[in-house]
């Protein structure tokens, strides 16, 4: 809470300023533009996250990666929403880190021991068959 009021002040500050060096109506649009930009991605964001989860599933992100691209994706589009100059560039900053992270998964190879780590069921050696034995004369009743 403490945070909030300088960046709002600091917010209010640069906005004006902004607004006094391009016009009053080139930071209408650039608020507008912003804005609808930040909608059009919170509106895809579930397609972003399943993106970023297909990455996980192929051993190319961890879950702390995903969760910070989650997040960033998220925070970023909030902040193109809300109206000004500073909140616009920390919206693009987190934006530029979601998409390091998703270009950091593109260029990560695939593990292929990955679906082996949470395999628990994977006790002995890989190369061994496991089978089953079934005796042909079960009818045969031992009576002794």
């Amino acid at each position: 809470m403490f945070l909030a009021i300088p960046f709002f002040l600091l917010e209010l500050y640069l906005s004006l300023k902004t607004g006094e060096s391009i016009g009053f109506l080139w930071s209408v649009i650039w608020i507008v533009t912003s804005a609808m930009i930040g909608m059009i991605l919170l509106q895809n964001s579930p397609h972003a996250i399943m993106g970023q989860m297909q990455s996980v599933q192929q051993g190319k992100l961890n879950l702390k990666k995903f969760q910070d691209a989650s997040m960033a994706y998220f925070i970023g589009s909030i902040l193109l929403i809300i109206p000004g100059v500073l909140s616009d560039f920390v919206g693009v900053f987190t934006l530029g880190y979601t998409l390091y992270l998703h270009f950091v998964a593109k260029i990560t190879p695939e593990d292929p021991n990955f679906q082996n780590k949470f395999n628990t069921n994977n006790k002995g050696d890989d190369n061994v068959i496991d089978v089953e034995i079934i005796d042909e004369h079960s009818d045969r009743i031992d009576r002794s």
